[in-house]
């Protein structure tokens, strides 16, 4: 999303964004295009690097003499940041599945989908219980969610404080049922999701079972 001023101008960081959106640009043709100095779009570039956002991606030489020219782009991994697709394609898929299909048939599906999300994320057996209920607050968090990781008397407990696919939750509640399964692979243990589903802003909720000792 465009950064805009309080004029509802739109902002330079989100001007030097789109111009790397576009294509690889050296910081003489940023500056050019945006009316600003050389040192100015310098420090733009240096923090969307930090952010992950842009990259030096390559050099070009302009004629036989003097320093190349460094190029600078979008990182590719920073893309999906700057789309609004996701979303309305996944709960138009949802809903499409529930037509098709009884829920237990998408249960099963979107269960699956959990397994497979966890796959490169689960927690290695020999790990501590708290260490693996961590790694999966982790891995919640990474999604975009924003929790708390609680001790119970028989375990722990990840409270959300809104969910990172509330969109798809509100047409599809299985949805829950992939994210109880990519808790429960990471945590390497039993996991019951209590979420929150009764408002405009769904709440993530899991409860992780620890064996007694």
């Amino acid at each position: 999303m465009r950064r805009t001023d309080e004029r509802g101008a739109v902002s330079t960081r989100a001007r030097l964004v789109a111009l790397l959106r576009r294509g690889r640009r050296s910081v003489e043709e940023l500056a050019a295009a945006l009316g600003l100095t050389d040192n100015a779009v310098r420090a733009q570039l240096q923090t969307l690097q930090r952010e992950g956002i842009a990259r030096a991606a390559e050099q070009r030489r302009d004629g036989s003499v003097g320093k190349p020219a460094t190029l600078y782009d979008i990182e590719p991994a920073a893309e999906p940041a700057f789309s609004r697709a996701y979303a309305p394609v996944l709960t138009a898929l949802l809903a499409e599945l529930r037509k098709r299909g009884d829920a237990g048939d998408v249960e099963v599906l979107l269960r699956r989908v959990g397994r497979d999300l966890a796959a490169e994320a689960a927690s290695g057996p020999t790990a501590r219980p708290e260490v693996r209920a961590r790694r999966a607050l982790a891995v919640l968090s990474a999604l975009g969610g924003e929790a708390d990781l609680e001790r119970t008397p028989d375990g722990f407990a990840i409270r959300g404080h809104g969910c990172p696919l509330s969109a798809a939750v509100c047409v599809e509640p299985n949805v829950c049922a992939a994210v109880e399964e990519l808790v429960g692979a990471v945590a390497g243990a039993p996991v019951r999701e209590h979420c929150d589903r009764t408002g405009e802003r769904p709440r993530c909720s899991f409860h992780i079972a620890v064996p007694a000792a």
